[in-house]
């Protein structure tokens, strides 16, 4: 695992869309799997902003979700399906066509769940997997306690969750209570997992995360079992890592022939 510490939101944004630019020089079809929230913004922005000054090409780039609200229809504006047309497929200049999802208003979940895990597979497999983190140190919606070995699946989500998103809806008994959600295990099958946080209200999580033992009851810390995790995070994010002066120098004295 690598740990990236860097100002603020901005430069989180610029290095993230650094490695997906790299990525899609080697391999112009890559899946990309992207994330909802907050932290994950800048990237897509700072994407985005290279796509139209014609610096990275995406006309063969593949987007597939992470998690989604059961219940909520795709149309509706919270479902993460119209979050990520609005944050990463529009301003892409992407369509529906480039975009692999599982259905949360499905009669059959578990049968939809199969379905997308199936998709997956068929699709090669994710490149890169962009992730969030919760303040309770979930990846997805897997929330503490997850098994490492869990695939796609429906979950309920913790009232801290609930409660952590319900500024995104006009009233916070309108939060989902279940979700679905690619497992630990799908997750841990991309070939590149990086993981952005940005603020303080992360640091607890992301020192669990990195710094404190694999245990379920922070998912996150499945990213020390992948051969190729990054973390990205802001100084903010940072101020509880006890190695944070550690990375800072790992990361100064990176060889130039090593990228992220």
């Amino acid at each position: 695992m690598e740990i990236v510490i860097v100002p603020d939101g901005a430069a989180i944004g610029e290095l993230g869309a650094g490695i997906i630019a790299e990525l899609l020089a080697r391999k112009p079809a890559a899946l990309l799997g992207v994330a909802t929230g907050s932290s994950p913004l800048p990237v897509y922005a700072a994407l985005a902003r290279r796509v139209a000054a014609g610096e990275v090409s995406v006309d063969r780039l593949r987007v597939c979700q992470l998690d989604e609200y059961v219940g909520l229809p795709a149309d509706h504006p919270q479902s993460y399906r119209a979050v990520i047309a609005a944050e990463v497929l529009t301003p892409l200049g992407l369509t529906g066509d480039s975009f692999l999802g599982v259905d949360g208003t499905a009669a059959d979940l578990p049968a939809a769940c199969a379905a997308y895990e199936a998709a997956l597979a068929a699709a090669g497999g994710v490149d890169l997997q962009l992730l969030g983190i919760g303040t309770d140190g979930h990846i997805g919606f897997n929330e503490p306690c997850s098994s490492f070995g869990s695939r796609t699946r429906v979950k309920t989500l913790t009232a801290r969750t609930r409660a952590d998103n319900a500024r995104f809806f006009d009233h916070p008994d309108e939060v989902p209570q279940h979700v679905v959600t690619q497992g630990i295990a799908t997750i841990s099958e991309a070939r590149h997992l990086v993981l952005v946080a940005t603020g303080e209200g992360k640091a607890e999580a992301i020192a669990a995360t990195v710094e404190g033992p694999l245990a379920a009851a922070v998912p996150a810390s499945a990213l020390q079992l992948h051969p190729h995790a990054t973390v990205i995070v802001d100084e903010a994010a940072a101020s509880a890592l006890k190695l944070a002066d550690y990375f800072r120098s790992t990361y100064a004295a990176k060889p130039a022939w090593q990228s992220l």
